[in-house]
């Protein structure tokens, strides 16, 4: 009842774009997750993240050592809230190599097979040796052999150093984007429980640090995914 009074007063107080985040671990999650689909809608349900709270196991568990906690994100409007995209880190963009020294600048590889059924993607291509290349059977490409023709022709496919590896298309790391976010966040990327009483024994050195402060980056993910410069949080 206490987290219902709070959640009526958030969704009026919420703007149309507005969103809420709830953080939780695994003992009320599931009737946050109820009470929420009541005060805002099942159809305003945008995802549940996954947090990696522990980056280290607790070997005293009784049962199992619990790493993660749950963020339920529900929008005020489903049809109107989209999240921002995130930055893209330095290891994705180590990821990108240009070993044909492509003038479109670094690419990376990426798979040109699919397991869902294309009525257009079961065909044979020949690659720079005269190796034939189809996919196997349950697999498809992912494009027609018109766009597959027309990338080639570009230089947009990739036949590995010598010319007879199975073909990749060429994502130039020019036309990428911020990412959309995910619903997996790892300790590594906006910090455990560990770097958030590390955060509060610096800010505090001499106050006992309560046992479950978030991490700096995690809050700043939520606000730069929910949130505009400018907006209320």
């Amino acid at each position: 009842s206490m987290m219902r009074d709070r959640l009526v007063l958030v969704r009026e107080l919420l703007a149309p774009d507005g969103s809420v985040w709830v953080h939780l671990d695994d003992n009320e999650m599931a009737y946050a997750r109820v009470l929420m689909d009541e005060v805002f809608g099942r159809s305003n349900f945008v995802a549940t993240i996954v947090w990696q709270k522990s980056d280290s196991p607790r070997s005293s568990a009784r049962h199992f050592s619990t790493d993660q906690d749950y963020i339920l994100v529900f929008a005020r409007s489903e049809d109107v809230w989209r999240p921002n995209r995130l930055p893209r880190s330095a290891d994705i963009h180590a990821k990108y190599k240009n070993p044909d020294d492509d003038p479109r600048g670094r690419w990376f590889g990426d798979n040109l097979r699919a397991n869902k059924p294309y009525a257009l993607g079961r065909y044979a291509v020949e690659g720079p040796t005269g190796r034939v290349f189809e996919p196997v059977p349950g697999k498809f490409w992912r494009i027609s052999e018109e766009r597959f023709r027309e990338l080639d022709d570009d230089g947009r496919i990739w036949w590995g150093v010598k010319g007879d590896a199975f073909p990749t298309m060429k994502r130039y790391l020019s036309d990428v984007g911020d990412m959309v976010p995910r619903t997996v966040w790892l300790a590594e990327d906006v910090g455990s429980n560990r770097t958030s009483s590390n955060e509060m024994k610096r800010l505090f050195p001499n106050v006992e640090t309560f046992s479950t402060p978030k991490p700096e980056r995690l809050m700043e993910r939520v606000i730069r995914s929910g949130a505009d410069p400018g907006d209320v949080v």
